[in-house]
């Protein structure tokens, strides 16, 4: 037995397969001792951008601001950086800004700008771009709560904000029944009422400070847009005549016809006519602001027939409702203009005022923009019973 072991051909596989058996049986003990001692955990490593990523996430979640001016602020800057990221990778860009206009979360989307950011971080020309950018004059003011116009930052304009949702009932009423924009009839309020912060103190201090309603002028003019008599009868008149050039149609022309079932008389506008009583109404408006509806699309009509559309001008069809017919005449370049009044001890013009009054965004949660100014009516039903007011 011990010379078929000593056999070379049978020595040296016996010897290999005792040496296999034993290194196995190593790596099987080591193996249970590395298991149960945690040797062979990965480490692993930090990564070299992880001071980058703990910045960011201490910025948008410690100081990283949502009040309404700070959420503009992110908006503009997160515009400003997409527009950048635009010139050299387009199709990122693209994406941020497509998940900024689905989520409206500014967060998320200066987030996604920070990781393209480091992603680029060693292109000079995309790191100068952005240096540019953050550099840019609008960035660097202050930004502040206020309105960019300064008659909006008095508190009378608070109250009157207050004053006028008051009438939006009466507002949209007479823009349904005109046809005529809500926001463009209070472009030309905005015009009239706020002139008496100043010219006519007690009139605010009367109505609009304490009570947060409209002030009612019951002397010359009328109503809270402030109608002229003169005025109310023309726009009366060209109601019902065709041949006018200020002639609105069949579908407008009983709208001022008076109801005889109804009672305006009230402690203000006794001593005045039936026309001037249906102006003068402490809580119901809708007379004032239905005959000036009528007035600036009656203006509107005279200037499209003549040839020089005003219908995207606020501010022209706003200085003609406070000068009146007689300063209507359509041309090529109207000027903007009115009575000049003082707020706060600035000169502001009547139609300025309404201008800057439409395009502020002020109210337009209340009153918001229309594609079409002046919308056309369908024709009345004919079957009403109200009268004609006295001439």
């Amino acid at each position: 037995m011990r010379k078929f072991f000593r056999n070379k051909w049978v020595k040296i596989p016996y010897t290999i397969v005792l040496y296999a058996f034993a290194i196995y049986g190593f790596f099987l003990t080591g193996t249970y001792f590395a298991m149960k001692f945690q040797w062979t955990n990965d480490g692993g490593m930090v990564d070299s951008n992880n001071r980058y990523f703990q910045d960011m996430h201490d910025k948008y979640n410690q100081s990283f601001k949502v009040d309404s001016v700070s959420v503009v602020k992110h908006r503009y800057e997160a515009l400003n950086r997409i527009m950048v990221v635009n010139e050299f990778n387009p199709t990122n860009a693209n994406y941020i800004l497509t998940t900024l206009m689905k989520t409206q979360d500014e967060k998320l989307a200066l987030q996604m700008l920070d990781a393209v950011d480091l992603r680029l971080m060693k292109n000079q020309e995309y790191r100068k771009a952005v240096s540019e950018m953050r550099k840019n004059k609008f960035n660097s003011k202050k930004t502040t709560k206020l309105s960019v116009y300064e008659w909006m930052n008095i508190a009378e304009w608070q109250d009157f904000k207050i004053a006028v949702t008051k009438d939006k009932k009466y507002i949209d009423s007479v823009a349904k029944v005109t046809g005529v924009e809500s926001r463009l009839i209070v472009s030309c309020l905005v015009g009239e009422q706020i002139r008496l912060f100043n010219s006519s103190r007690e009139s605010y201090k009367r109505y609009i400070g304490p009570l947060k309603v409209l002030a009612l002028e019951s002397n010359l003019s009328y109503g809270v847009t402030g109608i002229k008599e003169n005025t109310a009868i023309k726009i009366e008149e060209y109601l019902k005549n065709p041949a006018s050039a200020f002639y609105l149609g069949e579908e407008y022309e009983t709208l001022l016809d008076l109801d005889s079932t109804k009672n305006y008389l009230n402690s203000e506008n006794d001593t005045l006519n039936i026309r001037l009583q249906r102006l003068v109404q402490f809580k119901d408006h809708y007379y004032s602001y239905l005959y000036a509806a009528l007035f600036l699309r009656q203006v509107k009509m005279q200037w499209q027939r003549a040839g020089f559309p005003i219908d995207d001008r606020p501010e022209i069809l706003a200085s003609l409702f406070n000068l009146g017919y007689q300063r209507s005449k359509p041309k090529k370049n109207p000027g903007v203009g009115g009575s000049v009044f003082k707020i706060h001890e600035t000169d502001y013009t009547f139609g300025a005022v309404a201008f800057e009054f439409y395009y502020s965004g002020e109210l337009s949660d209340v009153f918001p923009y229309q594609k079409e100014k002046f919308k056309q009516i369908p024709k009345p039903n004919k079957t009403t019973s109200h009268t004609l007011l006295p001439k």
